[in-house]
């Protein structure tokens, strides 16, 4: 049995959290942020377990809104499982947390909470397709870059949870691409989303936000968009333009997007709160920079 949690963060169904039951006890796949860690007990405990009943967190990376309470967890006794490149991120958090607290400022706690070290026997640094096997389930990591260096999609039978690989879809509305710096690849996330294709997965569960069943044609549509938005992007970063200065700009451009395609303006706060349009601005401006210096080295 799959359960999805809605963690309420700012508006309903902007970040999920995921609880698989096997038979030796549920398994959780991403935590959210630990300013909802209320929102998840509430959501784990009206299944009809504790909070201490969780052993095994599946992570499919390190950025807050997917892994910010794993430290919570961990101290109620569950093992986390993460990617290498963010495992000493976990064990260490100063530097992700401090890097985060520079951008959000007085908002850093209201908007995710706090962040503390994880044990390092607790936590897990998985290979790209290594398996790991609780009671009658396998959960199988794809490592996955693209969105992020240290992302993983984790596979269960003919179901994959994406994390950010299959970008956001909330409600069953149309797919966009959450594109926060410093590490938007185009190229990577393009071979990720090929690599997750050829396993012919019938279904995707999105942490933004719930199940996909046409995975073809998702998967399609967010290579479209995510090459919209960042050639939409270039001719103000060939212009030398801010991205505060450009934010505007692609807000309204992909609000009218998601306006064309049926939303409401209540849909699309939902949206923006999953997948702000400043921070897709900054990565794909960072995106074109690194692909010039890459050009001219």
């Amino acid at each position: 049995m799959l359960h999805i949690l809605d963690l309420h963060f700012q508006v309903p169904n902007s970040i999920a959290a995921f609880v698989v039951e096997t038979s030796e006890g549920p398994v959780l796949v991403e935590c959210g942020p630990h300013s909802v860690f209320p929102h998840l007990k509430a959501g784990v405990q009206g299944l009809g377990y504790r909070m201490e009943d969780i052993r095994h967190l599946f992570l499919s990376h390190i950025h807050f809104d997917h892994a910010g309470a794993a430290w919570a967890l961990a101290e109620l006794g569950a093992q986390v499982y993460v990617h290498p490149v963010g495992y000493p991120h976990l064990l260490d958090p100063a530097r992700l947390y401090n890097s985060a607290k520079r951008i959000y400022g007085d908002q850093m706690e209201r908007l995710w909470g706090l962040m503390k070290p994880i044990p390092e026997a607790q936590l897990v640094a998985v290979a790209d397709g290594q398996t790991i096997t609780v009671g009658d389930h396998h959960f199988r990591a794809w490592h996955t870059p693209g969105h992020a260096t240290h992302h993983i999609a984790w596979q269960m039978g003919e179901t994959i949870f994406t994390g950010d690989v299959a970008g956001c879809s909330i409600n069953g509305g149309p797919v966009v691409p959450p594109c926060p710096p410093p590490d938007i690849n185009l190229e990577d996330w393009t071979h990720s989303i090929d690599k997750l294709l050829a396993l012919q997965p019938r279904r995707l569960y999105l942490t933004h936000f719930g199940e996909v069943g046409q995975v073809q044609p998702h998967f399609e549509a967010l290579k479209h968009i995510m090459w919209d938005w960042a050639n939409w992007i270039r001719p103000h970063f060939d212009a030398g333009r801010r991205p505060e200065e450009v934010v505007p700009a692609f807000q309204a451009y992909t609000n009218q997007q998601l306006l064309d395609a049926g939303l409401d303006q209540e849909a699309i706060a939902k949206y923006e709160a999953a997948n702000p349009a400043w921070m897709s601005v900054a990565g794909l401006m960072r995106y074109w920079k690194k692909r010039k210096e890459q050009i001219g080295s």
